[in-house]
């Protein structure tokens, strides 16, 4: 009897883990949560916020020329676009975003693939890439002013270089991480070196540089708004800072609000597109 208890014991044992794994609950680490209760997390994220705005705004316990209430921030808005200011303040700084990051991007994938990739490459490149991604960039208004004045190509040169030198050392970094027993075997079976580089290597690279570029654009739009500050007279840096100077909260919240807007609609097309552009990475991750 005793040892047809101790058997049922080991057995009850060795069958909860499983149901466990079965049924994951809420904080199982690295493990799915059911859809609904994912969504509800998503909007309480952002319906609990803006719930303690509204109370601390309409109860009055915070100073309206602070916080002003979400009803004022939507008539600035409204009153900045009947005014005619605040579509060509979104437009040129979206084109000033996509100027900046694809030249960034254009030029920083390849060569972050070639450090990743080469040994000479990275003692080339690494050195000074590493040297210039500390100097912040705010430092180097003066010089991007002597260098490019105070036009379009100022605001975009700062962009580039905000996020340029960091997304070449994170690719570099994704490069390295790809197993060498992958190109060691591709190389096995016959494959040229371009063939291992095109074909093994740059497939297996891809989701993590899509992965860095889904970052960088969160960094670019941090740079906008520092470009936008120095001798510009548009854009919504400049809205934000025009406000800022005649003590306008609402419209400052405006800025802030379509900036928040407009960059999480950045960040949802990199994380819609790479699953459809990169099945094989999603089949991987699954």
């Amino acid at each position: 009897m005793a040892t047809i208890l101790r058997i049922q014991t080991k057995e009850a044992a060795t069958l909860r883990p499983a149901a466990r794994r079965r049924s994951p609950g809420l904080f199982q680490l690295g493990e799915d949560i059911p859809r609904g209760a994912y969504l509800m997390i998503a909007a309480a994220s952002f319906l609990l916020p803006i719930a303690l705005w509204c109370f601390l705004s309409y109860s009055g316990r915070a100073n309206a020329l602070i916080l002003p209430t979400p009803t004022h921030m939507v008539q600035a808005g409204i009153e900045m676009y009947r005014d005619g200011d605040l579509l060509p303040d979104i437009k040129i700084s979206v084109t000033r975003i996509g100027i900046g990051f694809l030249l960034s991007a254009v030029l920083a994938i390849p060569l972050g693939i070639l450090m990743g990739a080469y040994k000479f490459a990275e003692a080339a490149h690494e050195p000074f890439v590493g040297f210039i991604r500390y100097v912040p960039v705010p430092a180097l208004i003066p010089l991007v002013m002597v260098i490019a004045g105070i036009d379009e190509p100022a605001k975009i040169l700062l962009i580039f270089l905000g996020t340029y030198f960091q997304m070449v050392l994170v690719v570099a970094d994704v490069t390295r991480q790809v197993p060498k027993d992958l190109l060691n075997a591709a190389r096995t079976l016959g494959s040229s070196r371009l063939q291992v580089l095109f074909n093994v290597l740059l497939p297996a690279t891809l989701p993590g540089i899509l992965d860095t570029c889904r970052t960088m654009i969160g960094w670019a739009w941090t740079y906008l708004v520092i470009a936008e500050v120095v001798a510009t007279s548009s854009g919504l840096g400049y809205s934000i800072m025009k406000a800022q100077r005649f003590s306008r909260a609402d419209e400052i919240f405006v800025g802030i609000f379509i900036l928040g807007i407009l960059g999480l609609a950045t960040d949802m097309v990199f994380k819609i597109a790479q699953p459809r552009l990169l099945p094989w990475a999603e089949a991987q991750r699954s």
